[in-house]
């Protein structure tokens, strides 16, 4: 920028003029229609550092090629006219985008056969009743196979007996015996009827964390 008496003058590196501006009281005026240069001019001002990044929280950490073509479109009543530059990182969007490190899937099962340990849980109370009107679900997963049970029941009372049911039918019927079980601390399964199965039969009985 160069000023002369009451004219200044906006030029390039190579010293061409870009605009030209008259001093009028206090300010300088510049003229559109005189401008010399024959390419598009951007006369927006560069945001201040605490602007832009007052405007990028208020805008809930938009980005800000966004936020400047908001100011452009004139899309937000308020939003200054200017150019928002980000100078720095967020520490705040970095955050949100950290990503947990991701594990591989273990595909070798812990147990080393059928029936060495089954998992059990029992769902409900269900909304929606079974067509035997059954609202819970007692579901059995063997770990070595993966292969899964339901069965369906009035109440949780009757878990311990149909629980002692189905081991005794399915150690049968596979000709293995049931070394472990893993269930919850629910008393359906912390009972003295399981609890005296389970040591007649010689299973573990193991339970989750509290």
């Amino acid at each position: 920028v160069a000023f002369q008496k009451s004219t200044c003058f906006v030029r390039d590196l190579q010293r061409n003029d870009l605009l030209t501006g008259n001093r009028g009281s206090d300010l300088y005026t510049i003229s559109l229609q005189k401008t010399t240069s024959s390419t598009p001019l951007c006369l927006m001002a560069k945001a201040s550092p605490t602007q832009a990044w007052l405007w990028h929280r208020r805008l809930s950490h938009l980005n800000f090629d966004y936020i400047n073509l908001l100011s452009k479109k004139d899309f937000v009543i308020g939003l200054p006219k200017l150019i928002y530059v980000k100078d720095q990182l967020c520490s705040s969007c970095e955050v949100s985008k950290a990503k947990r490190s991701s594990f591989k899937t273990n595909t070798i099962p812990s147990s080393k056969g059928w029936l060495n340990l089954l998992h059990i849980d029992l769902c409900g109370l269900m909304r929606v009743a079974s067509i035997n009107r059954k609202k819970y679900i007692l579901v059995i997963v063997d770990d070595y196979s993966k292969y899964t049970w339901t069965l369906f029941l009035h109440s949780k009372d009757e878990t311990p007996e149909v629980l002692k049911d189905f081991l005794t039918m399915i150690q049968r019927n596979l000709q293995a015996f049931v070394v472990s079980v893993r269930t919850d601390r629910g008393t359906e399964f912390l009972n003295k009827t399981l609890h005296a199965f389970f040591k007649e039969e010689g299973i573990e009985h193991q339970t989750s964390a509290p």
